[in-house]
C-alpha cells in the first residue's frame, strides 16, 4: 500500500543522502564467480517512525483513521533513510563481498569456500540487527544471478532479457513526448548496444525544434555518429558512442577517422601535429626509470618554498637604490647564531655527538627535522600571530595550534607559550563559544517556614485565543507545598486588572505572601506593581538579567502545565481554557518527588495543621534541595570576580529574542569588557555598564560573564549597541494569509488566518475578523 504523501513531501526537508550508482556497484563484482541474493521482507516496514512524527503519516479510509508506526512507502526521504541504514549495517563489508541497493543485498565471492564464510557473516549481521528477509525471494549459491535489471556471472554483465521485452515490443512512437520516453528507456542499456547513438540518431533528430515529424520505415544512418568498443581478450567490455555535432558533419573522411579514434579534441590536435613527423612513441615503464619517476611524484613540502628570494642585476647606471630586507630563513639563521642556548647544539652537530640535532640544506639548526626557533620574543610572536590570526589560520584553539606548529618548529616551552598566546587573543575572547562547565555553583533558595509564605509566579503567553479572548495563563506556585493556581488572562490586561485578580485568587485564599520571586517581566517591574506589593508588605525578588534559572520552579510547573493542556486538546478537543481548572486540580493532586506527597495533601490534608507535618515537609525539601545542589554542582565550576575586574558580558538570544541591536548569526557572543562594581550575593555581580545599556538591569549571574584576559596590545573598538525601550516582544500580525467563515447555529462568524511577526507560516492562527479589523485596521 502506498499513500499519496505529495503535500507532506513538499514540507519535508529533503535528505540528500546519495544512492549508489548501479555502474559503480557492478564494478565491484570483478573476479566473482559465486553469488547469493537476499531480498528483505517489506524493507521499509522494518524501520520504525519516530514517536513524535507518527501523526504526520496519518491517512483516512472508509474503515477509519490510521497512522503508520513503521516507515511507509511514498515518503520523499524513505529511500535515503533506508539506504543510510543498510550502509551503516554493512559498512565493514561493503565492496569487499557485499553490495547493497536499498533492500536488495548481493553477496559475491571468488570461491565457494569464501562464499560460505561471507554468507554466514551477512546472515549473522541481519540477525543481530533484527532485519528479516523474505525466503521466497532469496537465491543462494548461484553461478549466474539477476540483479538490478542485469544478469551477472563470472563471464561478465549482460542485459536481463525480461527487461528488454518492453523495448522490443514498443509500438512505433507517434509524438515527440513518446519518442523521449522510448529513448529514456532504451538509453539505460546503451552501454550494451554497439553504435547506439548512430541507431538512435533518426529519433533524436525528430525531437529537435522546427523539425517536421515524419515517420518512415527506413533511414540513411551514414555520417551521423561515432562509435567505439572496449574489448578484453576478444570479449566486449562496453560500448560507447555519440552523434556528430553540426560542424562535424562537414568533416572529410580523414578527420572523421581521427575523430573516431580520438574523441577528445585536445588529443586529436596532438595526433594531427605529430603525423607530419617520422617518430615513434615507445613505452618506458616507471620501474626502469627510477630517478625521473621519483622526481615526478615528489611532493614539495619544504618551508623554503614559502619564502621569495630577490636578486638584483644592474648594468652600471644606478637610477635608484633598493634595500632588500633579509628573508625569514636568513633571520632565523642569524638569530640562531646569536642565541647562547643554541651554541652548544651547533657544537654538538659539528662534533657529531647529538643525532637529534642537525643542519638542513639552508644551514639552519633543526631538531628532528623541525626548525629550532631561538629565544627571540619578536620572532616567536610573529610565528604565533601568523599561525593563529592569519587568513589561512582563522584563530584555531590552543591544542590545534600547538599540534600544527610542533610539526614544523621547536623551542622549549612551545605548548605553554601557545596556550598563553591563544588565551590572551582579544578576538577569541569575544567570539569563541564556551565549552567549559557553567560558571557559578548552584545557590538554593531559602526554604519557607509556612504555606504560601513565599511564592513564585510567571506568565505562559502565546497560547491560542479562546472564545473569551484569553491567550495567557498566570502561574502562581507556593514554594513550600508546591501547590499552584492557574489563572487565565490576556496579554493586554491592565495592571489594575491583574492586581484585582491577584487579590481575588491568591490573597483571598492564602493571605499576603512575604516574598514573590519572578523574572523581569515589565508587568512585575512596573511602578504600579512595586507600589502595590510595598503597601501589602511583600518583598519582590527578581531573577538576574537573562538568567531565568533563578525562577526555576515556575518554569518547571509551566512545562508540566503546557504538557497537560496539549494532551487535553488532542484527547478531548475544544479550548484550553475549558480544561484549565481540571489541569490545576490534576497538578495539585499529583505526587511531587521533592515533598514525597501531593501538593493538595500538603496544603489541605488532615495532618497538615500539625507542626510535625510541616517540619517533615521542610526536612524533605531540604534533602531534595541539597541533592539537587550536589547534582548540579557536579556539572558546574566555581568562579569568583573581584571588584575592579574586567569581564565580558554574554550577548545571547533569550526566548528567541535578541535583546541587543547587534543581530545576526556572526555577531560576537560577548561584548565589553566592563568593570565589576560590586558583588551581589554568592553568584551575581553588578557591572558598570555604558550609557547605551542603561535600560538593562546591571546585575548578572556569573554564567553570563567571562573573565577578560588583558594584553597591552589590545585595541578595543567602541561598539554601537541598541536596546529595546522596554525589553519586551510585542506580537503583531503582518499579513492575512486566508479567510474562512465559521457557521454556527444562529449566525456566521468571518475568520482570518493571520501571519505574526517573527513567526513562520506554520504558526499562523485563525482570528475573528471583526476583532482584528478593530485592532489592526491597516491590514484591511
Amino acid at each position: 500500500m502506498c499513500i499519496d504523501y505529495r503535500q507532506l513531501n513538499k514540507l519535508t526537508i529533503k535528505n540528500k543522502y546519495p544512492l549508489p550508482r548501479i555502474d559503480d556497484l557492478f564494478d565491484q563484482l570483478r573476479g566473482a564467480s559465486v553469488f547469493s541474493k537476499i531480498d528483505l521482507c517489506s524493507g521499509y516496514h522494518q524501520l520504525r517512525v519516530k514517536e513524535g512524527d507518527i501523526h504526520k503519516t496519518a491517512f483516512r479510509t472508509r474503515y477509519g483513521h490510521y497512522e503508520f508506526l513503521v516507515m511507509p512507502f511514498g515518503l520523499t526521504n524513505a529511500p535515503a533513510a533506508f539506504m543510510d541504514l543498510m550502509n551503516r549495517v554493512f559498512q565493514p563489508y561493503l565492496d569487499r563481498f557485499v553490495v547493497v541497493f536499498i533492500d536488495d543485498i548481493l553477496v559475491y565471492s571468488e570461491t565457494e569456500t569464501k562464499h560460505d564464510e561471507h554468507l554466514r557473516i551477512v546472515l549473522q549481521v541481519l540477525r543481530e540487527k533484527e532485519l528479516y528477509a523474505k525466503f521466497s525471494k532469496c537465491e543462494f549459491w548461484l553461478r549466474e544471478v539477476t540483479f538490478l535489471g542485469h544478469v551477472v556471472s563470472a563471464e561478465g554483465i549482460k542485459v536481463d532479457p525480461r527487461k528488454i521485452e518492453a523495448v522490443l515490443e514498443w509500438k512505433p512512437p507517434r509524438s515527440v513526448s513518446k519518442i523521449q520516453s522510448f529513448l529514456g528507456l532504451a538509453g539505460y542499456y546503451r552501454r550494451f548496444v554497439e553504435g547506439f547513438s548512430v541507431l538512435a540518431a533518426p529519433l533524436t533528430k525528430l525531437i529537435r525544434k522546427g523539425v517536421p515529424f515524419v515517420w518512415t520505415e527506413k533511414h540513411d544512418a551514414s555520417h551521423v555518429g561515432l562509435g567505439c568498443v572496449l574489448m578484453q581478450e576478444g570479449k566486449v567490455v562496453a560500448y560507447a558512442s555519440r552523434q556528430l555535432k553540426t560542424h562535424e558533419v562537414n568533416y572529410p573522411t580523414h578527420d572523421l577517422e581521427l575523430a573516431a579514434k580520438e574523441l577528445n579534441l585536445r588529443q586529436r590536435r596532438w595526433v594531427e601535429l605529430l603525423k607530419d613527423y617520422d617518430c615513434s612513441i615507445e613505452y618506458h615503464p616507471g620501474k626502469a626509470n627510477v630517478v625521473a619517476d621519483a622526481l615526478s611524484r615528489r611532493v614539495v613540502t619544504d618551508l623554503r618554498a614559502l619564502f621569495a628570494r630577490l636578486s638584483l642585476y644592474d648594468d652600471g647606471s644606478l637610477l635608484a637604490e633598493l634595500q632588500v630586507r633579509p628573508t625569514w630563513t636568513e633571520q632565523v639563521k642569524e638569530k640562531q647564531l646569536k642565541d647562547d642556548s643554541l651554541a652548544l647544539r651547533f657544537q654538538q652537530v659539528r662534533d657529531g655527538e647529538n643525532e637529534d640535532f642537525g643542519l638542513n640544506t639552508e644551514g639552519i639548526l633543526c631538531f628532528r627535522g623541525r626548525v629550532c626557533i631561538p629565544k627571540d620574543f619578536e620572532l616567536r610572536q610573529s610565528i604565533l600571530k601568523e599561525a593563529h590570526g592569519g587568513l589561512c589560520a582563522m584563530h584555531p584553539g590552543g591544542n590545534k595550534l600547538y599540534r600544527d606548529l610542533r610539526e614544523v618548529y621547536w623551542w622549549p616551552g612551545l605548548k605553554r607559550e601557545v596556550t598563553e598566546f591563544v588565551g590572551k587573543c582579544l578576538t577569541c575572547q569575544q567570539v569563541k563559544a564556551e565549552h567549559q562547565l557553567p560558571s557559578g555553583l548552584l545557590q538554593p533558595v531559602k526554604i519557607p517556614l509556612w504555606k504560601w509564605e513565599r511564592v513564585t509566579m510567571d506568565f505562559v503567553s502565546g497560547l491560542p485565543l479562546t472564545p473569551t479572548k484569553k491567550d495567557s495563563v498566570w502561574v502562581v506556585v507556593d514554594r513550600l507545598t508546591k501547590s499552584a493556581h492557574f489563572i487565565p488572562v490576556r496579554t493586554d490586561y491592565s495592571l489594575q486588572k491583574l492586581a484585582k485578580l491577584y487579590v481575588a485568587e491568591i490573597v483571598r485564599l492564602h493571605g499576603v505572601p512575604v516574598s514573590i520571586i519572578s523574572d523581569r517581566d515589565p508587568r512585575f517591574t512596573s511602578r504600579f506593581w512595586r507600589k502595590l506589593q510595598e503597601e501589602l508588605g511583600t518583598r519582590l525578588d527578581f531573577s538576574t538579567a537573562f538568567h531565568p534559572q533563578t525562577d526555576g520552579q515556575s518554569k518547571r510547573v509551566i512545562q508540566v502545565l503546557e504538557d497537560m493542556l496539549r494532551g487535553c486538546i488532542i484527547d478531548f478537543r475544544g479550548s484550553w481554557e475549558d480544561y484549565l481548572p481540571l489541569a490545576e486540580f490534576a497538578y495539585n493532586n499529583s505526587y511531587q518527588a521533592s515533598i514525597q506527597m501531593a501538593p493538595y495533601e500538603a496544603l489541605y490534608g488532615r495532618r497538615c495543621h500539625t507542626e510535625s507535618k510541616v517540619r517533615l515537609i521542610r526536612d524533605r525539601l531540604k534533602e531534595a534541595s541539597d541533592r539537587k545542589k550536589s547534582y548540579a554542582d557536579l556539572k558546574r565550576k566555581e568562579i569568583e570576580f573581584a571588584v575592579g575586574d574586567m569581564v565580558f558580558l554574554k550577548v545571547s538570544p533569550w526566548k528567541k529574542i535578541l535583546r541587543f541591536g547587534r543581530k545576526g548569526k556572526l555577531s560576537p557572543r560577548f561584548i565589553g569588557p566592563y568593570r565589576v562594581d560590586k558583588r551581589v550575593g554568592p553568584v551575581a555581580y553588578q557591572l558598570e555598564l555604558p550609557p547605551e545599556l542603561h535600560r538593562i538591569h546591571n546585575v548578572f549571574h556569573v554564567s553570563m560573564l567571562r573573565r577578560y584576559r588583558s594584553d597591552p596590545t589590545h585595541v578595543i573598538p567602541v561598539a554601537e549597541i541598541e536596546v529595546q525601550s522596554d525589553l519586551t516582544f510585542e506580537e503583531e500580525p503582518v499579513q492575512i494569509l486566508d479567510r474562512d467563515v465559521k457557521v454556527l447555529r444562529r449566525k456566521s462568524v468571518p475568520l482570518v488566518k493571520m501571519l505574526w511577526r517573527n513567526h513562520g507560516r506554520e504558526e499562523a492562527t485563525w482570528e475573528i475578523e471583526e476583532a482584528m479589523r478593530q485592532q489592526y485596521p491597516q491590514l484591511f
